[in-house]
């Protein structure tokens, strides 16, 4: 897949039988240690999430129900990435900005975080993160 500033996607391992699927995340799946733990849902499909980026905050979002999109922003470029698949992780890196928007009905958004919550460490204003570049 196509990166901004690795910005990328992971396949999540699953085992399939007559049961069903189960997908497995374990400590070498993603390539930070796990702090915090949380999930968006019954987001309104007209509303969007995020709105920010993290100074020191690496995470993994990944699509456990439904579909939404993310448009990530490294400061010189876009992209809209659309995720849908359980068994996928988009790897958010620092200084990425990202909104996640058009949440389909029933849409749940885990994220992994690599830190406990600070809002220090967080850029909410989209001019002061554009002019680190």
């Amino acid at each position: 897949m196509n990166t901004i500033n690795n910005v990328s996607i992971i396949d999540i391992p699953k085992v399939h039988d007559e049961r069903g699927f189960l997908a497995v995340i374990e400590k070498n799946t993603i390539p930070f240690a796990i702090k915090r733990v949380y999930y968006l849902y019954d987001v309104p499909s007209d509303s969007y999430r995020g709105g920010h980026a993290h100074k020191e905050q690496q995470s993994v979002i990944i699509a456990l129900s439904g579909s939404f999109e993310v448009l990530v922003d490294d400061g010189k470029s876009t992209k809209r990435i659309m995720l849908n698949k359980p068994n996928q992780g988009l790897i958010m890196p620092t200084q990425i900005w990202r909104e996640i928007d058009n949440f389909s009905s029933g849409a749940v958004c885990l994220v992994l975080a690599s830190t406990e919550y600070n809002e220090a460490e967080y850029i909410r204003d989209y001019k002061i993160f554009k002019n680190q570049f």
